[in-house]
């Protein structure tokens, strides 16, 4: 039942929507950026940030994981631009990079939530 029962383009549906079409490298971009929060441990990581910075120590203490493992998940989100970072003489501390993700974060888990 996920088909027509007839073939019949709406011409002049197709051709508005085709109009609203955005380059294909900017699905690429959102399929890496949906990719990202597809990994239970990376939207764990952001969903601690969504409450304020923290440094790369109180994120492996806090998320229970190696240093090592935040600090890969981090290189990672701030090549998505998901995450800034701030260095402050030998610490480093992190932040969601603005408010598009923390709504984009709080969104997703107001959806998940929604039963």
């Amino acid at each position: 039942m996920d088909r027509c029962d007839e073939y019949c383009i709406h011409a002049d549906l197709v051709e508005g929507r085709r109009e609203r079409l955005l380059p294909m490298v900017t699905y690429q971009e959102l399929a890496q950026l949906f990719k990202a929060l597809g990994d239970p441990s990376r939207s764990r990581l952001l969903h601690a940030l969504s409450f304020g910075e923290l440094c790369v120590c109180d994120l492996a203490s806090l998320l229970d994981i190696s240093q090592s493992a935040v600090s890969h998940q981090l290189r990672l989100l701030r090549g998505l631009r998901l995450v800034k970072y701030r260095k402050e003489g030998k610490m480093v501390y992190y932040a969601l990079d603005d408010d598009h993700v923390r709504g984009l974060l709080g969104q997703g888990l107001e959806h998940v939530s929604h039963r």
